[in-house]
Order: structure tokens, then C-alpha cells, then sequence
């Protein structure tokens, strides 16, 4: 373990990432402090990880909207404390709830444990919507980077039993979301590669993305190549469905931690069995992983005006 935690730094240097920073774009002003909110919510007791911040507006009694937050940091560090800066904060002032999830990151359990830990917290809020003060029935999801692949995961597999671990709790609530943000997340781990050659990036480090070393290595637990059946699982795109919630995807066009390619993987596995007035593609020419573009206002009132129009 100890071993797989030094790795996990330095592949974290590699890529420019802190555990605890994030490649989620923050307003240049400080939002207002959080007026309710419920902190180290246990929505699952397998792993302390399976916790949970939920933020309420300040004004009116609910039942909300929700807006399931998940953090970044290449599957290796991050934190849900990150959502009280982030722009998934702002919905909070707009009169949505919000809920920043921790997960079980690759140091601790690979693939599918993140998957299964999201799950696991979206029916527990669903359980519980009557104490919470949220509409069961109005969840929608938001990442970036790592998050944002896994968002729209949540939004492919609301249907799909394997990914339902009845023993995290809460096995008669659905997981489905409603509404789903992804931003810059990995959509196909077997193309991560390619696409970062086809754009003409770098390898961090030393270290590509097919590599047992490298984000999509630790997490798949394995060099995804060799590894192709669980690579394939682990992808959003693999999940696709007529029955999937609406989508926003967003990339930078210089983004080679996540290749542009990947969002654009997502966006053409969606269009043909939701079609356009379902499928939102955003692509920022001068933006990489992450910059002011996502975090501009009126981006963020685009994304607000998404969840209004699919969450009310």
C-alpha cells in the first residue's frame, strides 16, 4: 500500500496535480459562505471514504433539486471539499442542492469501486430525500476531469445491475440521475493513448496513458491494453442507451491530460440515440484541462439553465 501511495504522487507530479488540488476552474470571486449544509455524511460503511457534503440553499424548505458533485484528480487524490470553491457551488445560489461525493480512490480499491461508491451515495440520497429536504426525482450529476468521466458514467449505467452493490445499502433505490455535466472526463480507456498521439501530446513523466502506471493504469489495475475487457467496462461509452439522461460535455481543445478526442468519443456515442436537443457539445479551442472558459459566467449559467430546464 505504501508502495502504491508514492506511486500515486508521483504519477500526481506528473500530470501537475496535487492530492488535494483539482483542474476544476474557480470564480475569481469568492462565493458566499453556505448557509445550510450537512458535512461527512456516511452514505455507505465499507471504506471512510464513502462520505458525502450536502449544501442547501439558503432560503425555502425544499424539497430541491440535486446536483451531485464529483471531484477530479485522476482517480488518484482529490476531495469533496473542493466543491465549497468550485463552480458546482454556484448552483447553491440558484436555488439547487448539492451534494460533493467522496469515493474510494485507485490507492485504495480499483475499478469498480468508484463506480459502485457513486451509486451506493445517489440512492442513499434518494432514500432519504424527506430528511435531506431533496426531490428523489431531480438528481442530476457534474464532474470535471476523473469526476467528469465518472458523472457520465452515472448517467450511462442507471440501468445496469452489475454496477448496484446491494451491500453498500439502499438496494431498493434506483441510481438513476436525470441530467448529466461532464467535463474534460476520459470517455473510452482502450483510445486515451491514440488519441493523445493522434493530438501530438507529451507523455507526463515518461508515463503514457497506456501504461500500468499512468491514471487509467492504477485505476483499471493493469495496463489497459492488456487488460482490454475491464478497459471496455470502464468506459462511458460502452454504456450508451436510448434510455440515458441528457448530457452537457465540455473539452478544451488543448487538453492532453484528457485528449479533446475523448470528449468528442462522448458526444458522438450520445447524439445518434438521444439526438441534438439532448446532446450539448461544447469545445473550447484554447482551453486545456480545465481554464476560464468552463468557468466563465455565461457558461455557468448555460449549465445552470440545463439543470433548471431538466431538474424542474
Amino acid at each position: 500500500m505504501r508502495a502504491a501511495l508514492v506511486l500515486a504522487a508521483l504519477v500526481l507530479a506528473a500530470l501537475g496535480l496535487t492530492a488535494c488540488a483539482s483542474s476544476e476552474p474557480t470564480s475569481a470571486t469568492a462565493p458566499a459562505p453556505i448557509a445550510r449544509q450537512r458535512l461527512d455524511v456516511v452514505y455507505a460503511s465499507v471504506s471512510p471514504a464513502q462520505r458525502l457534503d450536502l449544501y442547501l440553499p439558503a432560503q425555502g424548505e425544499g424539497p430541491f433539486p440535486l446536483v451531485v458533485w464529483i471531484h477530479g484528480g485522476a482517480f488518484i487524490g482529490g476531495d469533496k471539499a473542493l466543491a465549497a470553491t468550485s463552480s458546482a457551488r454556484r448552483l447553491v445560489d440558484r436555488g439547487f442542492a448539492v451534494a460533493s461525493l467522496n469515493y474510494r480512490l485507485s490507492g485504495e480499491a480499483i475499478f469498480p469501486a468508484a463506480v459502485l461508491d457513486l451509486k451506493a451515495a445517489v440512492r442513499h440520497l434518494r432514500a432519504n430525500a424527506a430528511l435531506y429536504r431533496i426531490a428523489p426525482d431531480k438528481i442530476g450529476a457534474w464532474g470535471s476531469s476523473a469526476g467528469g468521466g465518472l458523472s457520465a458514467f452515472l448517467g450511462v449505467t442507471g440501468g445496469v445491475a452489475e454496477f448496484e452493490d446491494a451491500t453498500l445499502g439502499n438496494a431498493g433505490q434506483s441510481s438513476r440521475v436525470q441530467a448529466v455535466v461532464d467535463w474534460y472526463g476520459p470517455a473510452d480507456a482502450l483510445q486515451m493513448e491514440p488519441d493523445a498521439v493522434a493530438q501530438g501530446c507529451p507523455k507526463y513523466g515518461g508515463i503514457g496513458h497506456d501504461d500500468a502506471r499512468s491514471p487509467e493504469g492504477l485505476w483499471l489495475g493493469g495496463k489497459p491494453s492488456s487488460i482490454p475487457a475491464v478497459a471496455m467496462k470502464a468506459s462511458p461509452v460502452t454504456w450508451v442507451s436510448a434510455d440515458d439522461p441528457p448530457f452537457i460535455i465540455q473539452h478544451g481543445g488543448q487538453d492532453c491530460t484528457v485528449p479533446t478526442n475523448q470528449g468528442r468519443r462522448m458526444r458522438d456515442a450520445l447524439l445518434p440515440v438521444l439526438g441534438a436537443s439532448r446532446v450539448t457539445w461544447a469545445e473550447f479551442p484554447t482551453d486545456g484541462h480545465g481554464g476560464p472558459s468552463f468557468g466563465a459566467a455565461a457558461n455557468l449559467d448555460a449549465i445552470a439553465a440545463f439543470f433548471t430546464r431538466w431538474l424542474r
